[in-house]
């Protein structure tokens, strides 16, 4: 079985078979949402480009059940030294925490965790990917879509397309959005090489004004350089095996020995598109923003854009939300990404500049900042990476008043991803217990009494997860047991930490794990019937005994989770 049927129709079309589509596409088969990806190439890229993973990606693979398959390609806890030119640290990004369930900085082989975000779909029966076809064309119906191929092929008609084809995005000029931002006048030699000639797992940036580097350990034995290109050395210069070898010969002792896998020039670009919206089109990954690549943060942006746009994707198309909930796309992840092409860019111009009398004024800065144990921390620990909290969009921030949070509220921010106990298992992630869909979670106490039975059976409907959040020393104690609520021990005393810098505890979470809404205990029925509305959830709950102890008139749909299938389905296929 194919995910176009006998009419050649699907829910959606992704364009495009990189990281940001490959997700995308797992989230959606996840969904049992029918799905078609095109990519123009014959197969997936062979070659390395992005070299960290973050601590958010990693997050959303082990939503999609392929966290396993891909830290195999990683390596964890990777610390980054920048030097000065006489090789003095400027500074070192180390950072110790793992608040969302896993390391911060993670090397990894872009080639093979892309392959296995593509042998994911094998799970899906209705989930496909045709390489060798580039859209040609996309004209909206008033149903949905119709994409047309270059090669005269048959058209497919989808509910949605999204865009996830780079940065010279053909979905973006059908959109006929703009690209806007600056492209470098800096251009960088990236040379990637197997059986690392260093062979530790160091990994630096050497801040030379003479000629700026980069060298990353990421996983397999393979080490990245970068070398800035002068402005009087041509792209043709660039690109001699002796110019590559003189490079190398800075860092390695025998240049002539280096297993080679690639080397490319290229140049840094600071732009984003004009929306990621435009009626049934959307964009994600690099077609939607562009960006340096001082912070690693180009891959994992796009990994965000699929997390974000997924599950509101699979709600839309499912008939649970109204297609309003899309819009909250664009508002959400704008202003995140543009935080990050900004930081991104001025990490850039700390690095990179050539001229003496100002880098030694950079290098004597740092180092009067290092000896400051606050600004050291805050580099150490990564304290100026943007942590996406959203003001507007699918969240409900509560008013002023007695029993709001205020400024204090976690409203529109990651909830933190502890290990903990249940009943049944030991030391597991909070996420695994939660699973893939929505969750209301509370801390030590009767949720279904603080919801009410009506906001209770609303969520229980959506497919929500109920959590009761208990110290240790209270797991198995029977008194609040409700067949629908799952009960966790507070394994490690990162919930309670967490409660106890905030007052809200009854906490809403969305399929991303962004809180939704918070509040105190009995203010929950009003977040909650305030929740629905956000979110622009359409299918209405049959009353049974009229309404509930609070009185809320239930409007819900039930979540529909499809299971893979145990065996590959063969519907991840080539040109047909």
């Amino acid at each position: 079985m194919t995910a176009a049927g006998a009419d050649n129709r699907v829910d959606v079309v992704i364009v495009g078979a990189g990281p940001s589509g490959l997700t995308l596409a797992n989230i959606l088969g996840l969904q049992g949402v029918r799905t078609l990806v095109v990519e123009e190439r014959e197969t997936l890229i062979d070659y390395p480009r992005g070299v960290g993973l973050d601590d958010e990606a990693l997050r959303t693979f082990q939503s999609i059940g392929l966290v396993d398959r891909v830290l195999p390609h990683t390596v964890p806890n990777q610390i980054l030294r920048f030097f000065d030119a006489r090789r003095r640290l400027l500074a070192e990004m180390a950072p110790p925490d793992a608040r969302f369930g896993w390391p911060k900085r993670n090397g990894f082989v872009q080639p093979m965790v892309d392959a296995e975000l593509f042998g994911g779909l094998e799970r899906f029966d209705h989930v496909e990917v045709r390489f060798g076809r580039r859209m040609q064309n996309c004209a909206e119906t008033p149903d949905g879509v119709t994409v047309e191929f270059a090669d005269g092929r048959e058209s497919v008609h989808a509910r949605y397309v999204v865009g996830c084809d780079g940065g010279r995005s053909a979905t973006r000029r059908l959109m006929g959005v703009s690209f806007d931002g600056t492209t470098s006048s800096t251009r960088w030699l990236v040379v990637d090489v197997a059986n690392d000639p260093l062979g530790h797992p160091n990994s630096e940036v050497g801040a030379d004004p003479d000629r700026p580097y980069v060298s990353i350990s990421i996983a397999h034995g393979i080490r990245r350089f970068e070398f800035l290109i002068h402005p009087d050395e041509s792209d043709e210069l660039a690109d001699d095996p002796a110019f590559v070898r003189r490079m190398l010969a800075q860092r390695v002792p025998h240049p002539e020995r280096v297993d080679m896998i690639r080397h490319r020039v290229y140049t840094h670009h600071s732009r984003i598109a004009g929306s990621f919206r435009k009626g049934r089109l959307m964009l994600a990954g690099d077609a939607a923003h562009l960006m340096p690549v001082w912070q690693g943060q180009g891959y994992n942006s796009g990994i965000r854009d699929a997390a974000n746009l997924g599950w509101k994707l699979a709600a839309v198309v499912t008939g649970q939300a109204g297609d309003a909930l899309l819009d909250t796309y664009d508002i959400e992840r704008r202003k995140h990404a543009r935080a990050m092409i900004d930081l991104s860019t001025m990490v850039g111009r700390v690095i990179s500049p050539t001229n003496r009398r100002v880098a030694a004024l950079r290098d004597r800065v740092i180092h009067a900042a290092s000896v400051v144990p606050s600004l050291k921390r805050y580099v150490l620990e990564m304290r100026f990476k943007p942590m996406p909290r959203y003001l507007q969009g699918a969240v409900h921030h509560n008013e002023a008043g007695a029993g709001h949070s205020g400024a204090n509220s976690p409203t529109g921010t990651l909830f933190i991803q502890p290990r903990v106990d249940t009943r049944d298992r030991q030391n597991v992630l909070l996420d695994d217990v939660i699973g893939p869909g929505f969750a209301v979670l509370c801390w030590s106490n009767n949720l279904r009494a603080v919801l009410g039975d009506n906001a209770f059976e609303r969520w229980k409907a959506l497919g929500a997860t109920f959590i009761e959040a208990r110290p240790m020393t209270q797991l198995n104690w029977p008194g609040h047991d409700d067949a629908d609520v799952t009960v966790i021990g507070d394994r490690t005393g990162a919930l309670k930490s967490w409660f106890d810098v905030h007052t809200d505890s009854v906490l809403f979470l969305r399929p991303d794990r962004c809180i939704a809404g918070a509040c105190i205990a009995q203010r929950a029925p009003e977040v909650s019937a305030a929740l629905f509305t956000v979110l622009h959830l359409t299918t209405t709950l049959p009353q049974e005994g009229g309404t509930g102890s609070h009185g809320d008139k239930p409007d819900s749909a039930v979540l529909h989770v499809a299971q893979p299938t145990t065996e590959p389905s063969g519907t991840v296929t080539g040109t047909p």
